[in-house]
């Protein structure tokens, strides 16, 4: 008999992530194929007032359209989070997601002006993504959003507006306090 998902959790979690794949092989479940990925430094994504927003996309090769993960922070995509973003990039390409990472409107080389935390315009902005990732060539029209810290709570509030291609989001460290 299979361990539930909640036994193979509860293994992994008792010793710690290094013990997921054991624990997942054990209730047979298996990752994806590793195949190759494509990384593309910088693209735009056009808004409806003429700004652009930048992204760096990390695709999988050799398969049709893929479902893509989204992740909308300001912490600029080309420095100080750039190590975080090749890492979950590389992972999630390397198992058959695209994983999206975008600069928020008016921070790293996104163009436009950050006013605030959470404004409108960067939670429009963010369904807009949503909307231009699932019409891609290489996304099956499944986008899934996640973030930890602000990218979290944008993706709580963005995920609240309901845009009809985000199917899953993952928000972590979520408190304003």
């Amino acid at each position: 008999m299979k361990p539930s998902r909640r036994a193979v959790i509860a293994a992994a979690a008792s010793s710690g992530l290094a013990g997921l794949p054991e624990a997942a092989r054990a209730a047979g479940w298996t990752l994806p194929p590793e195949r190759g990925i494509r990384e593309i430094e910088h693209t735009w994504i056009p808004m409806r007032d003429g700004v652009r927003l930048s992204a760096r996309l990390f695709l999988p090769e050799g398969q049709g359209a893929s479902p893509a993960v989204l992740e909308y922070i300001p912490y600029r995509k080309r420095d100080g989070y750039r190590s975080h973003d090749s890492a979950w990039g590389r992972q999630m390409a390397s198992r058959g997601f695209a994983y999206v990472r975008v600069d928020v409107r008016g921070s790293g080389d996104s163009e436009g002006v950050l006013t605030d935390e959470y404004a409108e315009p960067e939670l429009a902005d963010g369904e807009a993504v949503i909307d231009w990732i699932s019409r891609q060539p290489w996304c099956s029209g499944a986008v899934g959003m996640r973030g930890l810290s602000w990218g979290g709570i944008n993706t709580l509030q963005i995920a609240a507006r309901r845009p009809r291609a985000l199917k899953v989001i993952m928000a972590l460290g979520t408190t304003d306090t």
